[in-house]
């Protein structure tokens, strides 16, 4: 589960989702769109990297905590979330990671020591692997975990969770300037944007564009949201060509307790979800089950949308992949 979900939960006073939910990532293949439809073949959980590149340290750079912090060696990283490892990795450096956090699911980071307990950081175990640099979102915590590896000495770089496309070219340069690959920064940065282009060209909408409700379920926690216009789904759908129904429908949060009445006001064409909370409330059948789905549109005729948990709304350089995910699942993979 990312970070910015889990604040956005505990502010709904959904404290139980911590307590039980097990952790999110993994490699579940879409489900496929419309009735009938084949599911969409699974692809590695990887990261594709740039050639690696010799950091150019001392850098001081701002951390968006409001801190300037200089980073002097990046030879024992700790990227406290996966949106964060990912984009570690890509840049080229992941050979000096030394551990992940549990949303960090990705093949290359599997070996990788785990520092959190749940979705919390570990002060103890972070520092207890000597990092000379620590990447952390707005969302990660708890405070006091991160203000004790600052109090010992090591240099933690804060970043604003990104929430929409238009976050990743400058979530990208903050990255590799803390770790003084900028070039390697751009370079990435072109790469992802080419493919997001790409991938946006290919999309193709028929018949209107469809209404996309993006559903955040956790079925052994009896959770299920339904995304606002702040549930950081909203640019991805509005990237393929869709609208997002519960921006559409008046929805101006995060996210809201599901009900049918929310739904009925939705009226969405399709339902995007993560594939673990999928498998959380048993499957599409299960999902027809949930308070008004199987009245909609989506639900009538079975238009599902499924996403691995790891790189949803993880707003990085496999983000591309995503979309070409929701696309080909949404219209159908081009010919």
């Amino acid at each position: 589960m990312t970070g910015t979900i889990r604040n956005r939960a505990r502010a709904l006073g959904l404290a139980l989702l911590l307590a039980t939910v097990a952790a999110c990532g993994g490699n579940a293949a879409g489900t496929g769109a419309g009735t009938g439809a084949a599911k969409a073949p699974a692809a590695p959980d990887r990261v594709e990297p740039l050639a690696a590149t010799a950091p150019v340290l001392p850098a001081t750079v701002s951390s968006a905590d409001g801190r300037q912090v200089t980073v002097a060696g990046a030879d024992r990283i700790i990227p406290l979330s996966g949106s964060l490892a990912e984009l570690v990795f890509s840049l080229g450096l992941g050979d000096r990671v030394v551990a992940r956090d549990v949303s960090t699911t990705f093949e290359q980071a599997a070996a990788l020591p785990v520092i959190t307990q749940a979705h919390d950081v570990s002060a103890e175990g972070v520092l207890s692997l000597h990092p000379t640099v620590v990447l952390a979102d707005r969302s990660t915590g708890p405070a006091e975990a991160i203000a004790q590896i600052r109090a010992a000495g090591v240099p933690l770089v804060v970043l604003d969770d990104a929430k929409r496309l238009t976050d990743l070219d400058s979530r990208i340069a903050k990255v590799a300037a803390a770790l003084g690959v900028p070039d390697a920064g751009r370079q990435l940065t072109e790469r992802t944007a080419a493919r997001t282009r790409e991938v946006q060209a290919a999309a193709r909408p028929t018949g209107g564009r469809p209404k996309v409700a993006f559903l955040y379920l956790r079925g052994s926690a009896s959770v299920f949201l339904l995304g606002g216009a702040d549930s950081g789904a909203g640019s991805l759908i509005d990237a393929v060509g869709g609208v997002d129904a519960g921006t559409a429908s008046g929805l101006t949060g995060d996210f809201t307790p599901l009900t049918s009445e929310a739904l009925v006001k939705a009226a969405p064409d399709a339902l995007l979800v993560m594939s673990k909370g999928l498998e959380s409330v048993g499957g599409i059948d299960g999902l027809l089950k949930l308070p008004g789905v199987a009245q909609t549109p989506a639900g009538l005729d079975r238009r599902v949308v499924s996403v691995p948990d790891g790189v949803l709304l993880s707003y990085g350089p496999r983000t591309p992949e995503v979309l070409r995910s929701i696309s080909e699942q949404l219209y159908g993979a081009a010919k």
